[in-house]
């Protein structure tokens, strides 16, 4: 199989289920920033971190290309006049939700509380949290602008939501766990 086709010299790609659009296309913009996030999630699970944080991150990134096939998906292909689904696509559900909550909570419990924002950074694993917990916001501002143009699975979003939660909650613990210094962002006082 070759990796360069050649179909999308004219600035087109397909969707899953054969319809070309733009590449700049906000659906493109959309799978495509889950794409980023799930190599800059690879790049934290790449770190000397703990075991368990990369099983967790692992099945991250297996929901996150789950998330992107979802996006990639045109909703006029997926379904048949039938209603029956014409294109097997995984789906996002509340346990994939729930586990994201449920192991935040567990870390939360191990950290001091937070009273302050924190000044991203700390070291290379906390830092590369940071980086993918904005790119996860940006996923999610794509997702929620093609979502008013052509309605999206709620729960796509809702997971991206709660993603970078995880991911911040994630640089804190690991801050903890390496004793990196964690910055209080203290405002200027006017």
């Amino acid at each position: 199989m070759k990796i360069y086709t050649k179909t999308g010299d004219a600035g087109t790609t397909a969707l899953f289920g054969g319809t070309r659009v733009p590449k700049h296309n906000i659906r493109i913009e959309s799978y495509g920033t889950v794409d980023e996030l799930n190599s800059n999630i690879g790049m934290i699970r790449s770190q000397e971190i703990d075991a368990h944080s990369k099983e967790i991150l692992i099945q991250i990134q297996n929901r996150l290309f789950t998330v992107g096939s979802i996006l990639a998906t045109d909703p006029k292909k997926a379904v048949l006049k039938s209603g029956k689904e014409r294109l097997n696509i995984p789906k996002i559900d509340e346990e994939d939700i729930t586990l994201l909550e449920t192991e935040m909570d567990k870390m939360n419990e191990a950290l001091p509380a937070l009273t302050h924002f924190v000044l991203p950074g700390g070291n290379t694993a906390v830092s590369y949290c940071h980086i993918a917990r904005t790119v996860c916001r940006r996923a999610e501002r794509r997702a929620t602008l093609l979502n008013e143009k052509e309605p999206i699975d709620e729960r796509v979003i809702k997971y991206l939501n709660r993603l970078s939660d995880y991911l911040f909650v994630l640089a804190r613990k690991l801050s903890k766990d390496t004793n990196a210094e964690e910055t209080q962002w203290i405002p200027k006082k006017l």
